[in-house]
Protein backbone atom coordinates (compact mmCIF):
# COMPACT_ATOMS: atom_id res chain seq x y z
CA UNK A 1 0.00 0.00 0.00
CA UNK A 2 1.13 3.35 -0.88
CA UNK A 3 0.96 6.29 2.12
CA UNK A 4 -1.56 8.16 2.16
CA UNK A 5 -2.48 11.65 4.36
CA UNK A 6 -5.89 13.25 5.13
CA UNK A 7 -6.32 16.52 3.90
CA UNK A 8 -9.33 18.74 4.09
CA UNK A 9 -11.18 19.50 1.03
CA UNK A 10 -9.98 22.17 -1.23
CA UNK A 11 -10.34 23.23 -4.75
CA UNK A 12 -7.67 21.87 -6.00
CA UNK A 13 -9.21 18.39 -5.50
CA UNK A 14 -12.67 19.27 -7.45
CA UNK A 15 -12.27 17.04 -10.40
CA UNK A 16 -11.15 14.11 -8.08
CA UNK A 17 -13.56 14.48 -5.62
CA UNK A 18 -16.45 14.64 -8.59
CA UNK A 19 -14.42 11.36 -10.54
CA UNK A 20 -14.88 10.22 -7.28
CA UNK A 21 -18.48 10.55 -6.61
CA UNK A 22 -19.25 9.42 -10.61
CA UNK A 23 -17.28 5.93 -9.60
CA UNK A 24 -18.93 5.45 -6.62
CA UNK A 25 -22.32 5.92 -8.71
CA UNK A 26 -21.27 3.86 -11.18
CA UNK A 27 -20.55 0.98 -8.94
CA UNK A 28 -24.15 1.66 -7.01
CA UNK A 29 -22.13 1.94 -3.67
CA UNK A 30 -23.05 3.44 -0.27
CA UNK A 31 -21.75 7.09 0.16
CA UNK A 32 -20.57 6.66 3.79
CA UNK A 33 -18.70 9.46 5.14
CA UNK A 34 -18.95 11.46 2.32
CA UNK A 35 -21.01 14.04 3.83
CA UNK A 36 -23.66 13.87 1.19
CA UNK A 37 -21.58 13.62 -2.21
CA UNK A 38 -24.34 11.68 -4.00
CA UNK A 39 -26.71 14.65 -3.39
CA UNK A 40 -24.88 17.04 -5.23
CA UNK A 41 -24.20 18.01 -8.84
CA UNK A 42 -20.67 19.83 -8.20
CA UNK A 43 -17.69 20.35 -6.10
CA UNK A 44 -19.24 23.45 -5.14
CA UNK A 45 -22.89 22.41 -3.57
CA UNK A 46 -20.38 19.49 -1.61
CA UNK A 47 -18.06 21.58 -0.28
CA UNK A 48 -20.50 23.86 1.63
CA UNK A 49 -21.15 21.15 3.91
CA UNK A 50 -22.33 22.83 7.03
CA UNK A 51 -25.29 25.01 5.16
CA UNK A 52 -26.43 22.20 3.04
CA UNK A 53 -26.36 19.57 5.93
CA UNK A 54 -28.26 21.72 8.63
CA UNK A 55 -30.81 22.55 6.01
CA UNK A 56 -30.83 18.82 5.68
CA UNK A 57 -30.67 17.19 9.13
CA UNK A 58 -32.14 20.38 10.94
CA UNK A 59 -32.37 19.82 14.41
CA UNK A 60 -30.45 16.44 14.19
CA UNK A 61 -27.40 18.00 12.08
CA UNK A 62 -24.16 18.08 13.93
CA UNK A 63 -20.55 19.33 12.85
CA UNK A 64 -18.48 16.97 11.10
CA UNK A 65 -14.68 17.25 10.09
CA UNK A 66 -14.57 15.75 6.72
CA UNK A 67 -11.24 14.80 4.60
CA UNK A 68 -9.70 12.93 1.38
CA UNK A 69 -7.86 10.63 1.81
CA UNK A 70 -4.68 11.24 -1.04
CA UNK A 71 -2.49 9.06 -2.37
CA UNK A 72 1.12 11.10 -1.43
CA UNK A 73 3.05 9.14 -4.40
CA UNK A 74 0.70 10.63 -7.05
CA UNK A 75 -1.67 13.06 -5.22
CA UNK A 76 -4.75 10.67 -5.88
CA UNK A 77 -8.22 11.16 -3.92
CA UNK A 78 -8.82 7.45 -2.54
CA UNK A 79 -11.35 7.47 0.29
CA UNK A 80 -13.43 9.93 2.08
CA UNK A 81 -13.71 9.99 5.38
CA UNK A 82 -15.88 12.59 8.46
CA UNK A 83 -15.50 12.74 11.78
CA UNK A 84 -19.00 13.72 13.58
CA UNK A 85 -18.83 14.93 16.94
CA UNK A 86 -21.00 14.96 19.14
CA UNK A 87 -23.30 12.27 18.36
CA UNK A 88 -27.04 12.81 17.96
CA UNK A 89 -29.73 10.34 19.34
CA UNK A 90 -29.87 9.20 15.70
CA UNK A 91 -25.95 9.02 15.08
CA UNK A 92 -25.38 7.20 18.90
CA UNK A 93 -28.22 4.71 17.69
CA UNK A 94 -27.10 4.25 14.14
CA UNK A 95 -24.39 5.37 12.57
CA UNK A 96 -21.66 6.26 14.81
CA UNK A 97 -18.85 9.40 14.78
CA UNK A 98 -17.20 7.66 11.74
CA UNK A 99 -17.84 7.11 8.28
CA UNK A 100 -15.14 6.33 5.42
CA UNK A 101 -15.55 4.66 1.80
CA UNK A 102 -13.04 4.12 -0.95
CA UNK A 103 -13.42 4.23 -4.30
CA UNK A 104 -14.33 0.71 -5.84
CA UNK A 105 -10.58 1.00 -8.03
CA UNK A 106 -8.78 1.76 -4.48
CA UNK A 107 -10.32 -1.69 -2.66
CA UNK A 108 -8.53 -4.02 -1.19
CA UNK A 109 -5.44 -1.57 -0.42
CA UNK A 110 -5.16 -1.17 3.18
CA UNK A 111 -6.30 2.10 2.40
CA UNK A 112 -9.71 1.64 5.03
CA UNK A 113 -7.45 0.62 8.13
CA UNK A 114 -4.91 3.59 7.60
CA UNK A 115 -7.52 6.41 7.09
CA UNK A 116 -9.03 4.83 10.16
CA UNK A 117 -6.11 5.23 11.93
CA UNK A 118 -5.41 9.04 10.49
CA UNK A 119 -8.30 9.94 11.88
CA UNK A 120 -8.41 8.93 15.54
CA UNK A 121 -5.76 11.27 16.63
CA UNK A 122 -7.59 14.04 15.00
CA UNK A 123 -11.06 12.75 17.01
CA UNK A 124 -8.85 12.60 20.64
CA UNK A 125 -7.75 17.00 19.34
CA UNK A 126 -11.89 17.55 19.40
CA UNK A 127 -11.85 15.96 23.50
CA UNK A 128 -13.43 12.32 23.08
CA UNK A 129 -12.42 9.74 24.84
CA UNK A 130 -13.75 6.69 23.20
CA UNK A 131 -15.67 6.62 19.44
CA UNK A 132 -18.46 4.70 18.07
CA UNK A 133 -18.52 3.15 14.65
CA UNK A 134 -21.37 1.02 12.73
CA UNK A 135 -21.46 -1.29 10.16
CA UNK A 136 -23.56 -3.74 8.29
CA UNK A 137 -22.98 -7.47 9.59
CA UNK A 138 -21.96 -8.74 6.66
CA UNK A 139 -19.19 -5.74 5.63
CA UNK A 140 -16.61 -8.33 6.72
CA UNK A 141 -14.18 -5.32 5.06
CA UNK A 142 -15.81 -2.28 7.78
CA UNK A 143 -15.57 -4.78 10.59
CA UNK A 144 -11.45 -5.94 9.73
CA UNK A 145 -11.00 -2.21 9.57
CA UNK A 146 -12.53 -1.26 13.03
CA UNK A 147 -10.85 -4.45 14.45
CA UNK A 148 -7.67 -3.87 13.23
CA UNK A 149 -7.76 -0.21 14.87
CA UNK A 150 -8.95 -1.30 18.14
CA UNK A 151 -12.63 -1.62 17.52
CA UNK A 152 -14.53 -3.97 20.43
CA UNK A 153 -17.94 -4.97 18.93
CA UNK A 154 -20.23 -3.61 21.51
CA UNK A 155 -23.52 -5.31 20.68
CA UNK A 156 -25.86 -5.55 17.56
CA UNK A 157 -29.06 -3.75 16.89
CA UNK A 158 -32.03 -4.70 14.56
CA UNK A 159 -31.80 -2.20 11.76
CA UNK A 160 -35.03 -0.52 12.15
CA UNK A 161 -34.06 2.65 9.56
CA UNK A 162 -33.02 1.02 6.43
CA UNK A 163 -29.08 1.43 6.76
CA UNK A 164 -27.69 -1.70 6.32
CA UNK A 165 -28.43 -4.71 3.82
CA UNK A 166 -28.71 -7.94 6.21
CA UNK A 167 -31.11 -5.56 8.70
CA UNK A 168 -28.31 -5.89 11.38
CA UNK A 169 -26.09 -3.00 12.45
CA UNK A 170 -23.07 -3.65 14.41
CA UNK A 171 -21.66 -1.10 17.12
CA UNK A 172 -17.77 -1.07 17.89
CA UNK A 173 -16.18 1.25 20.25
CA UNK A 174 -12.51 2.36 20.22
CA UNK A 175 -10.91 3.81 23.15
CA UNK A 176 -8.50 6.43 22.38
Amino acid sequence: MSKIVLVEPTKQYAEQVMAYRNEMLQNKDSFDGCAGLEEVHSFEEWIDFEARLKAKYKDEYVPSEVFLAVRQQDNYVVGIIDFRHPLSDFLFNYGGNIGYSVRPSERQKGYASEMLKLILPICRKFGENSILLTCDKNNAASQKTIIKNGGILEKEITDTVGLSESGIIQRYWIEL
